[in-house]
């Protein structure tokens, strides 16, 4: 048996979350109930009343053994505890309860600019991330020029950090944390902020890290086809607990067939969302052109998306973006995009909805999976996976009396095309 890399033990996260003061709850109030009963405060329960704090578990009772040289995949929804627990191993912050056991060096790579400072150059960061590491200066000159070469900033690499832009600072970052040999690599979601092509080279890399080097690799993503190729393990987690642990495959179908039932409630109950919450998606329906709900969508017939949201009251955000994305066995077949369909603004305020008109629909018999992103104010509002289901039947897309032909099904969006035949 291999051994244990990292070592859970009963590892929980409490954070101690501020309430609104109750109405009422002023200056003026205090005293008004300090005059009119002086001993009122020494009552448990009046302390208890008055106290501005709750407690949040963000993780809770995690026992967890990971072997050296394997890549294991965390995958979850939002608020499920996956980065908590990915600070938890990274010393970032300090467990409530439980202890930890790494046996080697952890580099982590949680969020842009993780451990950069950024008054110092490119070149002047890998050689105190290196330090960090407890690399001597030898060592990190024997990698710089790798270093360097995969984050393809060589034009860069005297200028402050501070002046990067987010692509530049995670190809450096994540060049640095892959190249300077820990035993440990942790990646969080921040890949996302690449380009296709480094995002694909970052993947490698890290295969490259768990399979041919011996290292282990901790990846959480959204990207399930990252996980399904890399991870031999994954782990699901929800609300702090773990909910699974075993084969890639088993556990993503597992997390599948959750997201069908939260996207079968009702969607303002969700908390599983992120985001600020200024707006917020309420309801999404499916609709025909003339405006009558469907129970499900024919591949060729027009189709409405309705989605409905809310507004702080009193609020109007500006700079408003709505992207729906629709999905199905971990691949993405449609994105609907405000910002890509008009060059109007989104403006938001009160109660309201958005329509996107899809004509002839596309997709192909089968279930699909619908997730929502709504930005405003140039920060993310509202983001929520899985937020509904959209089941299509096949429809006769090309008016040629025929829906599909064997092989297709589920697996091609349609497009308008003709043909012709020469000799």
């Amino acid at each position: 048996m291999s051994e244990s890399i990292i070592s859970v033990e009963n590892l929980s996260k409490c954070y101690k979350i501020g309430r609104q003061a109750a109405k009422g709850d002023g200056l003026r109030h205090v005293l008004e109930q300090a005059v009119r009963a002086p001993f009122a405060w020494l009552r448990p329960e009046s302390r208890e009343k008055r106290g501005k704090t709750e407690e949040f578990w963000a993780l809770r009772g995690l026992d967890l053994e990971i072997e050296r040289g394997q890549m294991v995949g965390i995958i979850g929804r939002n608020g499920a505890g996956k980065s908590t627990f990915l600070k938890l191993l990274s010393r970032i912050t300090e467990p409530t309860t439980g202890r930890i056991r790494l046996r080697g060096r952890v580099a982590s790579l949680l969020e842009v600019g993780t451990g950069f400072h950024p008054e110092l150059t490119g070149r002047e960061n890998i050689f105190l991330n290196g330090s960090i590491l407890g690399m001597s200066r030898a060592e990190i000159q024997r990698k710089f020029d790798e270093i360097v070469a995969f984050a393809e900033i060589n034009k860069f690499l005297d200028t402050p950090v501070k002046r990067y832009s987010s692509g530049m600072y995670v190809r450096l970052a994540f060049a640095v944390a892959a190249h300077l040999e820990p035993e440990i690599l942790i990646v969080d979601e921040v890949l996302a902020v690449g380009d296709a092509e480094f995002q694909k080279k970052c993947l490698g890399k890290m295969e490259d890290v768990s399979t041919k080097e011996g290292r282990t690799v901790i990846l959480v993503s959204h990207q399930m086809p990252a996980i399904q190729n890399l991870c031999t393990r994954c782990i699901l987690m929800d609300r702090g607990q773990l909910q699974q642990d075993g084969k890639t495959s088993d556990v993503i179908a597992g997390y599948l067939a959750k997201g069908h039932e939260l996207a079968s409630g009702d969607l303002s109950q969700r908390t599983d969302r992120a985001g600020k919450g200024r707006a917020r998606v309420t309801g999404i329906d499916l609709l025909d052109s003339s405006g009558n709900p469907l129970v499900e969508a024919a591949s060729g017939g027009d189709v409405i998306l309705r989605v409905s949201y809310e507004v702080r009251q009193g609020e109007t955000l500006k700079g408003g973006l709505l992207v729906l994305d629709l999905s199905s066995d971990l691949k993405s077949f449609i994105g609907l995009s405000t910002a890509l369909a008009s060059k109007r603004e989104l403006q938001l305020s009160g109660d309201g909805y958005v329509d996107f008109l899809v004509p002839k629909w596309p997709l192909l018999g089968g279930r699909y999976s619908l997730s929502v992103y709504l930005e405003a104010e140039g920060e993310a509002q509202d983001v929520i996976d899985d937020a509904a289901i959209v089941d299509t039947v096949d429809g006769d897309f090309f008016g040629s009396g025929k829906s599909h032909h064997k092989g297709w099904h589920g697996e091609y969006v349609l497009v308008p095309h003709s043909w012709d035949q020469g000799s």
